[in-house]
């Protein structure tokens, strides 16, 4: 203490004397000591002051004055506050170019959605500019210089995120898919459909006229997708995701294929079902196994499904696999994925490779291999790509390729005579030569099998159809979903931004209701007499976020119509029912045993409502941290990833 308060008495006689002097104190010569001498240590109170008249001026280390003047004559320019970094939102990008209806049509699909590439109209699937469609038609190869093109829609969807409504109806939606499954077996043999569906969106996400699009005598196989952004909420949660699958099919008219029973009486029968993760690859590797012991390489297979059920993501990670011919993953360019609904506008393909014995045996020996492997072995990238997936969901999986072939080394060549040069002489550029497109021989595609990725089936009632883009990426959850739990007494209000709204009219006592939602959509709670005056003040705005766009869009917005529900609750540990708010999320509720709830929910007039029993993540309300105080709401808890097919360490 004694230390510090005669450091900073001796720094204030020195800034003094500087001032006298003329000079600031920093032009004065420093002695820098880490100590006081033991004299100056243990001198007495009275006698700083005469200790202050001396030569030497001790500038400690440990205190360094806030401001020093700066030399006479030397003008130093104010420094600058901090730059803040600003957040500017991003200009609107509008499409370039002109229609030529009087150029036809090219024959060559886009490499990204499946359309025929063409400049004739800008509301047609495939249409490119006229500018850069004759560009690329006036290249060597041809009609080949479109062949990795895309079509302008494509391009908006990738590089800014924007979709253009395209005038293609539901019907032609449904007889594209139904005429290329109605078609005669290529093989002698029906091809096989992997229907991709939703489990966020049980039971809309199997589609009641499911088996009509179909056909008779087609062998199904059902792959719940998207399980990585539920959180387990118990040890057998994924069994019980399998059995609300199975039901789903059940009442869409698919059911088991039964033993003894052949698929000649006009039926759909579910061959099988798998719980997937098309973005992180959770159990696809798994998918990919039983695919090729099973059905082999006995015929087509074809990706069916609704809109964003994630067909085109597990077109791209079928590609980058085993279950795909080694070098069509060079050759076939990735599919188009966006949350915008319909991003396929027709079938994109790639030939699946032959499962002979050797190359089942290869397979297991690389899988058996990764599963040994723990973190530390990865390489730089697998452990980049494993930390970003476990930022995203719940369940992550590796997809790799045994066969994949090794690419050569490049060889540089150039001609010493390029390299020197007189001065008389100018050095000679080197013209690069154009690469050569590489394309399939006709043996590695004349009797090839084939996995299609088909346009989604839009949705009826599905509240995604009202929504514009920015909106559809604000509702669509693209990361784990952390559960909100809020405990409501009769005669509150929740709104699930303004999309849906839970009114708790009667009960006995308070209940949990937890929501399950995009953690960009948000959550407001309010009492039941002021929540009529609170939709119509922040419908459209920021607060409630979706619809966005004011008065002048929520004039356009149907409004939201009523429906009542009458719940009995089966204890505080379990939720009793999920009320569905269409496409937008859900909200399981939990009351008290025998606890008699009234409720009413709100979806917007023609969209659909459904109470989901039983539940889907039935002990849900566990999932949450400690009451907010003096709140209705709980804390998020974010329960962590698991890996699959990986060696755990111990702790």
């Amino acid at each position: 203490m004694h230390r510090l308060c005669l450091s900073r008495l001796l720094l204030v006689g020195a800034q003094a004397r500087a001032r006298v002097l003329g000079a600031p104190l920093k032009l004065w010569p420093r002695l820098r000591c880490r100590s006081l001498p033991a004299g100056l240590a243990s001198m007495p109170w009275d006698h700083l002051g005469a200790a202050s008249n001396e030569e030497e001026f001790f500038v400690f280390s440990e205190y360094l004055p806030e401001k020093l003047e700066e030399p006479w004559g030397i003008e130093v320019a104010p420094k600058k506050p901090p730059r803040k970094r600003q957040y500017q939102e991003r200009r609107e990008h509008r499409p370039a170019g002109q229609p030529d209806p009087s150029v036809p049509t090219s024959g060559v699909s886009c490499s990204g959605c499946g359309a025929e590439l063409h400049c004739q109209d800008p509301a047609m699937p495939g249409y490119m500019p006229s500018e850069k469609y004759l560009s690329l038609l006036g290249e060597p190869e041809g009609q080949g210089g479109l062949r990795d093109a895309v079509c302008q829609r494509c391009w908006l969807l990738v590089h800014h995120q924007k979709a253009l409504r395209l005038e293609v109806s539901w019907d032609q939606y449904r007889s594209l898919v139904s005429s290329a499954l109605r078609q005669a077996p290529r093989h002698g043999r029906a091809p096989l459909v992997l229907y991709v569906a939703d489990v966020l969106d049980l039971p809309d996400t199997v589609l009641p006229n499911l088996p009509e699009l179909l056909g008779p005598t087609i062998n199904v196989m059902v792959l719940g997708n998207k399980v990585d952004l539920l959180p387990p909420d118990s040890r057998d949660y994924l069994k019980h995701f399998r059995k609300q699958l199975l039901r789903s099919c059940a009442q869409a008219g698919i059911h088991p294929l039964t033993k003894g029973v052949s698929n000649s009486a006009g039926r759909q029968h579910l061959v099988d079902m798998h719980l997937i993760s098309a973005k992180t690859g959770y159990g696809v590797e798994e998918l990919i196994s039983k695919l090729q012991r099973s059905w082999k390489c006995n015929g087509d297979v074809y990706l069916v499904g609704a809109t964003n059920s994630g067909k085109s993501t597990l077109f791209n990670t079928l590609l980058q696999s085993d279950y795909c011919k080694s070098r069509a993953s060079e050759l076939i360019n990735r599919a188009t994925i966006s949350p915008w609904p319909g991003t396929t506008l027709n079938l994109l393909k790639f030939p699946l490779i032959n499962p002979t014995s050797d190359r089942i045996f290869r397979r297991k020996e690389r899988l058996k291999a990764e599963a040994e492997k723990d973190e530390e072995q990865l390489s730089s990238d697998e452990k980049k790509t494993l930390n970003y997936f476990k930022k995203q969901g719940y369940l992550i999986g590796r997809v790799g390729q045994t066969f994949e072939q090794r690419k050569a080394e490049p060889v540089i060549d150039f001609d010493p005579n390029t390299l020197s040069f007189t001065m008389e002489e100018e050095p000679v550029v080197s013209i690069t030569k154009p690469k050569e497109r590489e394309e399939f021989t006709y043996s590695e595609v004349k009797d090839a099998r084939w996995c299609f990725d088909t346009p989604g089936i839009v949705k009826e009632n599905c509240v995604l159809n009202l929504l514009t883009e920015k909106e559809v990426n604000l509702v669509l959850p693209t990361q784990a979903i952390v559960p909100r739990t809020f405990v409501l007494k009769p005669g509150m209000v929740l709104f699930l931004g303004a999309l849906g709204r839970i009114d708790y009219l009667q009960g006995e006592q308070s209940s949990w209701f937890s929501v399950m939602a995009s953690r960009l959509l948000p959550v407001h709670v309010t009492f039941l007499e002021k929540a009529d005056a609170f939709y119509q003040k922040h419908a459209g705005n920021d607060l409630l976020k979706v619809p966005m766009g004011g008065e002048e869009r929520m004039k356009e917005f149907p409004p939201l119509v009523p429906q009542d529900i009458m719940l009995e609750g089966i204890g505080a540990d379990e939720a009793v029912a999920d009320i569905k708010l269409s496409s937008a999320g859900w909200v399981a509720v939990t009351a008290q045993l025998e606890d008699k709830v009234h409720l009413r929910a709100y979806v917007p007039e023609g969209m659909g409502l459904t109470v989901r029993r039983p539940p889907l993540l039935p002990y849900i309300v566990h999932i949450k941290g400690k009451r907010i105080k003096g709140s209705v709401a709980y804390r998020t808890k974010k329960i962590p990833p698991l890996v699959e097919n990986f060696k755990r360490t111990k702790q």
